[in-house]
């Protein structure tokens, strides 16, 4: 349970670290780092019952779902929670790993790396899509906004 805090608070700083990298407005840092933190979270423990292109999937779907709400309630773009957000679950490691093992000249474990680098960037994608396929009434109806236009 400790690990997992400490993840929580290094996911949070480094996203609030992207949303300063990215100029987000700083009154949002916080919510971007929340918006981060919960994502990395929600991988962790989905990593302990599914693959990691499903559990990024499903964690991405909590980061979206939380930056369109964060976006309507703070009446702002869903893109200022959403980039910096996404940075945790962003397969970084596994493009490196792939460059390197092809420089290595290792070209299976380039592959097979390479193969689930790609499964989980696909992943984040399609989760993306998912929850921008909702209607944006259903957010405000969330957040209590009901008659805003």
């Amino acid at each position: 349970m400790e690990r997992i805090a400490w993840e929580f608070l290094a996911a949070c700083v480094g996203t609030m670290a992207f949303a300063l990298l990215f100029h987000v407005p700083k009154r949002y840092y916080l919510l971007c780092g929340l918006i981060g933190g919960c994502g990395w979270v929600f991988y962790e423990v989905l990593l302990l019952w599914c693959s990691s292109p499903m559990a990024t999937f499903f964690a991405n779907v909590a980061v979206v779902f939380l930056s369109r709400l964060c976006a309507v309630k703070q009446r702002c773009p869903v893109t200022v929670f959403l980039i910096s957000g996404i940075f945790p679950l962003v397969p970084g490691a596994g493009i490196y790993w792939t460059a390197y093992y092809i420089v290595m000249n290792d070209l299976e474990q380039a592959g097979q790396r390479g193969f689930l680098t790609l499964k989980v960037a696909v992943a984040i994608v399609l989760s993306i899509l998912l929850v921008f396929e909702l209607p944006q009434g259903l957010f405000r109806r969330l957040c209590g906004e009901t008659n805003r236009k």
